[in-house]
């Protein structure tokens, strides 16, 4: 336990030297706002990244205290968020590597990760988790201020979310891990055996230590440089949403899924999924002229806070590379001149080939129905979510004199990482749905979305026994108003099919699996299967480069104890003439899960 948690340890020789606190704010209710109006984000979470931050007396017992601890989490989360998202991609089958990718995120990306490998780092997730168990044992939750309000329960809240994820992150990636839920201040206590707990038993305590906790309101500490620190936070609800459906618990998932939906904006007001999409002009049947809406989720307005928008949670990076919390994604990604315009991730040919699979169903100005060609180019034809993210061209290289194939990903643009968005939880909702024994509830989220009028015309009557249950899932047709031919401006809702393939709601090739010959009992089985097949695959389409794929893949792979659904898409990840290559390149069996997981050095 000593090299775990060593970060934590580094400046904890003796109680005294643990107990600090970095900066004063006096009257911090009056300088704070202005002192997050002058200063960067970079400055705001300018922490020492091996102190443990907490307080100069035994607890935290006002509101000054409260921001510095907070902040401080915040900082040291910052040192996971680029792996968040290159341990979760790199991994999977939507990207590749090429000659200008580095050793160590190569070596990530072909299940090789050795202990010097500068992202396996497992004492940065600690750091973390030892300042949350440091804030939950000393804060002083029966506090209250003169207004009778507990001065430390909104926050007490956060720090408990923030716990949860990071444990989340460190099981999928290490498999079993050391489990601590008290503060390390000492030599001693580093170098104890402790428990080690797996996702499963990860997730199940979870799911009870942050019952009670769902409903209480984030606490507001205005914006930081034009970030909104609303994003800063792990709701409560997704995160019980995520336990619950990494250990099988499929409707206490849909539920929770449900809840944030439904009470992200108060209780009256709709989340509802969004009609941006990228699409071929309605007027045009030559495939020229395409709409691209549907990218805005991911540019510099996505960080813009709002009732119908589309993010959720980020982790705030640096602004400037020395600070030592600056984001890498974009010079990964995107052709810079940080990296000479030689990016080091690119698009894998699995996610052309799945892109290129869909049926693309076009509604035309007159109200016709035709189906793009198979044979359109450039990434065009089928899916058009990958080239209305992908953008490639050709240019003089200053550095080289030569031309240089670029490439820009507009979902890094950001020096901030995102980590939650809208329509990712309604793909876990889907998918949660699925499981829990309603494929047609969870079809009509892919295919058409999801109000009232639709649950009690295509899913109701095909789940009598379970119309109780059902009933508490609201989507007032009022407020969530599907998509119509004739496009009406107050219209909010549609399939996320839609989001790239054109009209799903009128497409005959994109219809709900099904087999009438089977008895009932394996005709819903076969109903499930092929709908949790459908959703892995709008997954890939929608949240490709997002961190996300991984970990789906994982999930399902674990849920039909069957290794080879996540191996079998791994060794394709350039395409099904090339698995005896990638086999060779990785080396490890992905057959045995075993291999799945880094090292705990």
């Amino acid at each position: 336990m000593k090299t775990i948690f060593n970060t934590a340890k580094g400046s904890l020789k003796g109680a005294r030297r643990a107990q600090m606190l970095v900066g004063r704010v006096a009257c911090w209710s009056l300088v704070l706002f202005a002192f997050l109006c002058v200063t960067s984000c970079s400055d705001f979470l300018n922490q020492d990244s091996e102190r443990v931050i907490i307080a100069d007396h035994n607890h935290l017992t006002n509101a000054e205290d409260t921001l510095y601890s907070v902040v401080g989490i915040v900082n040291k989360m910052q040192t996971l968020a680029d792996r968040t998202i290159l341990f979760g991609e790199m991994r999977g089958d939507l990207v590749d590597i090429n000659n200008h990718t580095s050793a160590d995120l190569r070596d990530v990306a072909l299940f090789n990760v050795g202990d010097s490998n500068v992202y396996n780092a497992p004492r940065d997730y600690y750091a973390v988790i030892n300042n949350c168990n440091y804030f939950i044992a000393n804060a002083d939750t029966a506090m209250k201020n003169n207004r009778n309000e507990y001065i430390f329960q909104k926050e007490y809240a956060v720090v408990k979310a923030y716990r949860a994820w990071t444990y989340l992150q460190l099981a999928l990636n290490y498999g079993s891990v050391p489990f601590v839920t008290e503060p390390i201040l000492s030599k001693e206590q580093a170098d104890k055996t402790y428990e080690r707990l797996d996702i499963q038993g990860i997730c199940n305590y979870f799911i009870n230590d942050l019952k009670g906790l769902e409903t209480i309101e984030h606490p507001g500490y205005g914006t930081i440089r034009n970030t909104d620190t609303r994003f800063f936070y792990f709701p409560i609800y997704l995160l019980l949403g995520d336990m619950n459906l990494w250990t099988g618990n499929y409707r206490e998932a849909a539920v929770n899924y449900y809840r944030y939906l439904s009470t992200r904006n108060g209780t009256n007001v709709p989340y509802a999924l969004s009609t941006s999409s990228i699409s071929w002009y309605a007027g045009d049947t030559h495939w020229t002229m395409s709409r691209n809406e549907w990218s805005q989720f991911f540019g510099m307005t996505s960080e813009t806070y709002a009732r119908d928008g589309e993010l959720i949670t980020m982790i705030p990076g640096d602004s400037i590379p020395s600070e030592g919390n600056y984001s890498q994604l974009r010079n990964l990604f995107n052709s810079t001149t940080a990296n000479e315009y030689q990016v080091s991730v690119v698009p894998s040919q699995a996610i052309q080939d799945l892109s290129q699979a869909q049926t693309y169903c076009h509604l035309t100005t007159g109200g016709d129905i035709l189906y793009a060609p198979k044979t359109l180019p450039d990434n065009t034809a089928g899916d058009l979510r990958l080239s209305g993210v992908w953008w490639k061209s050709t240019v003089d290289n200053v550095y080289t004199g030569a031309k240089t194939n670029t490439q820009y990903i507009d979902k890094f643009q950001s020096r901030n990482v995102h980590i939650y968005r809208r329509t990712m939880v309604y793909l876990r909702l889907a998918e949660a749905l699925n499981r829990a024994g309603f494929p047609r509830f969870a079809m009509a989220i892919l295919k058409t979305g999801v109000n009232d009028e639709v649950l009690a015309t295509d899913v109701l009557p095909y789940y009598p026994a379970d119309a109780s249950w059902l009933s508490q899932f609201k989507f007032p047709t009022n407020q969530y108003i599907l998509r119509t031919d004739a496009q009406l401006s107050t219209e909010n809702t549609m399939g996320i099919h839609s989001h790239g393939s054109g009209w799903s709601e009128h497409n005959q090739y994109y219809v709900m699996p099904d087999d009438s010959t089977l008895n009932d009992a394996d005709r819903l089985q076969y109903q499930i299967t092929g709908v949790e097949d459908m959703i892995m695959d709008e997954e890939g389409l929608e949240l490709a480069f997002e961190g996300q794929r991984f970990y789906d893949l994982m999930r399902v792979a674990l849920r039909r104890n069957d290794p080879a659904y996540l191996a079998d898409k791994v060794y394709a990840r350039r395409g099904t003439d090339h698995v005896a290559e990638m086999k060779a390149l990785i080396k490890k069996d992905l057959y045995q899960t075993a291999n799945w997981y880094m090292t705990l050095k």
